[in-house]
């Protein structure tokens, strides 16, 4: 894969003003430096205030940088910014103003602005009405439409042009589980037309399970980068593991604080003899440790590694800074 998306040291400030009248430069985004490949689902994620919105409006040209670029197909946001609206579908975080037009009128709409021949915008709508499951509401006012519908709705009006760039801020915001998993299946079947997403949450669950990269950005920086698992053995660099006895739980304790890749081992009081073991070893040693705890005639009873999700990343990998 290639590079679809070239963040530059990308910086945007913006002044405000205090309480006492004087006024306060506030860095929104500092510096950030990074790519996104064609193809991917790439999940940007921070606390309130990081600087999510501000790096997606740059990136759409709705805002100017104050320094750096960002390139889109090779377009550069400041010199060729009309390049870059073509390859993008960008759903803000809000529907719009567009509740007294039905659901065929509101697509329509905005194949027209597009320019979209009449025919073709109608063969078009079909289609796009049937990918997001819609096709039985056309005839329905937009404002009649729940949240999670009206969600679907705009990712069919952002593919509308067919941009090979979907760039979507919170698109699961406000939504009920079952929305939610339904927002999260059709990002998939739009990903499998051949479609680069980019898209904000602060619903890291949906991230991991989406996503192939993900950014944690946090006072306007890039604070990590990567896949889950590559995040995961950054900031958790060794495997946490679960052991359960019957007893012996002091001599078993014992025994794995010497025990090579061993770095801590906790007693649990749960009224049970259980360990927490922080160990840095691989497969196979994880194997080998176990197998030490049966020869030795320890009864364990549970064995298990607890899994790395993003939210355990995201924790450690931010502070709670908010500028």
């Amino acid at each position: 894969m290639s590079p679809i998306i070239e963040f530059r040291n990308l910086t945007k400030r913006f002044k405000t003003r205090t309480l006492t009248g004087k006024t306060r430069e506030r860095i929104a985004v500092n510096s950030l430096d990074f790519n996104i490949e064609g193809g991917e689902i790439f999940g940007l994620v921070g606390p309130n205030g990081a600087g999510k919105t501000t790096t997606m409006r740059m990136l759409v040209t709705l805002l100017k940088p104050d320094h750096g670029e960002i390139y889109v197909g090779g377009h550069s946001i400041r010199h060729k910014p009309n390049d870059v609206r073509r390859q993008i579908g960008f759903m803000p975080d809000s529907f719009g103003v567009y509740g007294d037009m039905t659901v065929q009128e509101y697509l329509d709409f905005f194949g027209a602005c597009y320019k979209i021949h009449p025919q073709q915008r109608a063969h078009l709508i079909n289609d796009l009405l049937e990918l997001v499951d819609l096709g039985h509401r056309r005839d329905d006012m937009v404002d009649t439409l729940s949240t999670g519908l009206k969600q679907r709705l705009g990712i069919a009006r952002v593919l509308i042009h067919d941009p090979s760039i979907l760039v979507l801020d919170e698109p699961a915001s406000g939504l009920d589980p079952r929305a939610r998993v339904e927002i999260r299946e059709l990002l998939l079947e739009v990903a499998r037309l051949g479609k680069t997403i980019l898209f904000s949450s602060h619903i890291l669950a949906d991230v991991g399970e989406l996503c192939t990269r993900v950014g944690i950005i946090e006072d306007g920086k890039l604070v990590a980068l990567g896949t889950l698992e590559q995040l995961s053995a950054h900031v958790m660099p060794h495997r946490q593991l679960h052991i359960g006895l019957l007893d012996r739980r002091d001599e078993a304790q014992a025994m794995l604080q010497a025990t090579g890749g061993v770095s801590e081992v906790r007693a649990v009081d749960n009224g049970r003899a259980f360990l927490e073991v922080d160990f840095t070893g691989n497969d196979e040693d994880l194997h080998q440790l176990l197998a030490k705890l049966l020869a030795q005639g320890f009864p364990v009873i549970h064995f298990s590694e607890e899994s790395n999700n993003l939210e355990e990343v995201f924790m450690r990998a931010t502070k709670g800074i908010v500028s």
